[in-house]
């Protein structure tokens, strides 16, 4: 088994302080390996990173349809948001519309990530609630399917018919039976995969054609969604809404939870999976943004690029303390 790479490295005073491996795929469209690094058949949970492969049976079923969701609903189903205000109402006219409720959630609270919500919430002395929940959006998506299924309301449960459909569904797109799950944060099941599997699905909502399949069709409208509101995808200050933005919306982006990061190119009919083995977010964003580079969509000297990779790193005085940059080997570099 080949072993994670150097991939991404902090340097501070002219010595490397420290080093992120991992393991990173790009699939083309048929699913073969283009390039590799690490061990393409490392088994990882996805993450958040799988959010549209959980949303494909809300809309490949009509469920989405028979509820009227808009594309940015559709964007928000394939959310980790930060639950601003923004996401928080959104969630709950989308819930109101089903004829459903906060308590109808099945994904817990937590305070939001968005710095004027906490706010807001600390000043009325309120408590956070279920729509705060990075993933009330997916859940949104999970409550309109399970209506469209007429099945029982515990739909977390990996044994209920919504979950059978999105393993199903999951197993597909990667080409790969999972070989088990974990329970995420939300509460969901995540099915394991490997990191190429992940990127053959990427490659796949990548390639898949707006005249094919009712699959095929519910996969472009997802990716279509996650490129047109990224906004809705992540939030103020995030990576996947700045370089979605920075892509003019030519690529979907998502990341997940313990340094999970894909990405689907429609032009280039290329989808790409990373994994960076420590859990840190700032590498699995730097190594996102050096492959996206390394492709030719993302521009290395944007503010959006800059602010991840190879841009100077200050502290709380400004003053200049060193960079993050790629590992020799990896992407190019």
């Amino acid at each position: 088994m080949t072993k994670a790479v150097p991939m991404v490295e902090i340097w501070r005073g002219g010595l490397l302080e420290s080093l992120h491996s991992g393991h990173a795929v790009i699939c083309a469209a048929d699913g073969s390996v283009v390039e590799a690094w690490g061990d393409p058949g490392a088994v990882i949970y996805p993450r958040s990173s799988c959010k549209m492969l959980q949303a494909l049976p809300l809309v490949e079923s009509g469920a989405a349809d028979a509820a009227g969701l808009t594309p940015a609903q559709l964007a928000l189903s394939c959310a980790s948001h930060q639950g601003a205000a923004l996401h928080v109402d959104a969630v709950g006219c989308w819930l109101r519309d089903l004829g459903l409720s906060e308590s109808d959630l099945r994904c817990g609270a937590h305070e939001p990530y968005d710095r004027a919500e906490r706010d807001r919430l600390i000043r009325s002395d309120e408590t956070p609630c279920q729509y705060h929940n990075n993933c009330s959006g997916k859940h949104a998506g999970f409550l309109t399917m399970n209506r469209h299924l007429k099945a029982g309301p515990d739909y977390v449960e990996p044994d209920h018919p919504l979950q059978q459909a999105i393993r199903a569904a999951f197993e597909d797109v990667t080409g790969e039976d999972s070989p088990g799950y974990g329970i995420d944060g939300c509460s969901a099941p995540n099915f394991a995969t490997s990191v190429e599997g992940l990127a053959r699905a990427m490659a796949w909502f990548a390639a898949a054609p707006e005249t094919g399949s009712a699959r095929d069709r519910a996969a472009v409208r997802l990716r279509q969604a996650m490129a047109a509101h990224p906004e809705f995808v992540a939030g103020e200050g995030r990576a996947c809404t700045e370089l979605m933005r920075a892509m003019g919306g030519r690529v979907a982006l998502k990341t997940g939870a313990e340094a999970v990061f894909v990405a689907i190119l429609p032009d280039q009919k290329l989808g790409i999976a990373l994994k960076i083995v420590d859990g840190a977010t700032r590498a699995s964003e730097a190594a996102i943004c050096g492959l996206l580079v390394r492709l030719g969509v993302l521009e290395p000297d944007h503010p959006a690029t800059r602010k991840r990779l190879n841009g100077v790193q200050r502290n709380w005085r400004g003053l200049e303390t060193g960079t993050i940059r790629l590992a020799s080997g990896f992407a190019g570099a």
